[in-house]
C-alpha cells in the first residue's frame, strides 16, 4: 500500500483547516499558500471531501471551507479511504473483488487480512485533533 499525493495533500488540507479553525470560512488561496499546494489540486480534493460530507463550503468573497465536525471526530483512516479508496493491501480484499477460487486454500489470506485490519485500526485511531494539538507526543506504535 502506498498513499498517493492526493491522500497526503487531503490530510494536509484537513489538518490546516483544523489548525486554523474559526467560525469564518477559510479561503482556498490561504490554504494553498500555507501548504504550497496548487489551488487546482485543492479544488479536486475539496470536491471529493465535500461530496462525502466532511467539509462545508461557501462561494463568494467571504467564502471558503470549514470542517463540518470537530477535529476530534475525523480520523486519518476516514480521510484516506475517501481519497485513496479502500486501503486493502491486496486486490482480493478490495470491496467488490471477484471471489478468488483459491481463497479456501490460500496460505497467505489470513496474513493479508491481518495486515488490512492492523492498517485500518491504526489509521482509525488517529484523529485530526491529535495531529494538530501535539503530534510529536503521539504514540504511533501498534
Amino acid at each position: 500500500m502506498k498513499i498517493s499525493t492526493r491522500g497526503r495533500y487531503a490530510l494536509r488540507f484537513m489538518i490546516d483547516l483544523a489548525q486554523h479553525k474559526q467560525d469564518a470560512f477559510t479561503p482556498l488561496k490561504d490554504i494553498s499558500d500555507r501548504q504550497d499546494i496548487s489551488i487546482k489540486y485543492l479544488e479536486q480534493i475539496t470536491s471529493l471531501l465535500s461530496k462525502y460530507g466532511l467539509l462545508q463550503s461557501v462561494r463568494g468573497p467571504q467564502g471558503g471551507y470549514k470542517l463540518v465536525r470537530e477535529p476530534g471526530q475525523y480520523t486519518v483512516g476516514e480521510i484516506l479511504r475517501i481519497t485513496e479508496g479502500d486501503l486493502a493491501p491486496v486486490a482480493c480484499l478490495e470491496p467488490n473483488a471477484a471471489k478468488c477460487e483459491r481463497s479456501q486454500s490460500c496460505p497467505t489470506l489470513k496474513l493479508w487480512e491481518g495486515l488490512e485490519k492492523t492498517v485500518n485500526d491504526y489509521l482509525n485511531g488517529i484523529t485530526l485533533d491529535q495531529l494538530t494539538s501535539n503530534p510529536e507526543t503521539l504514540d504511533y506504535s501498534i
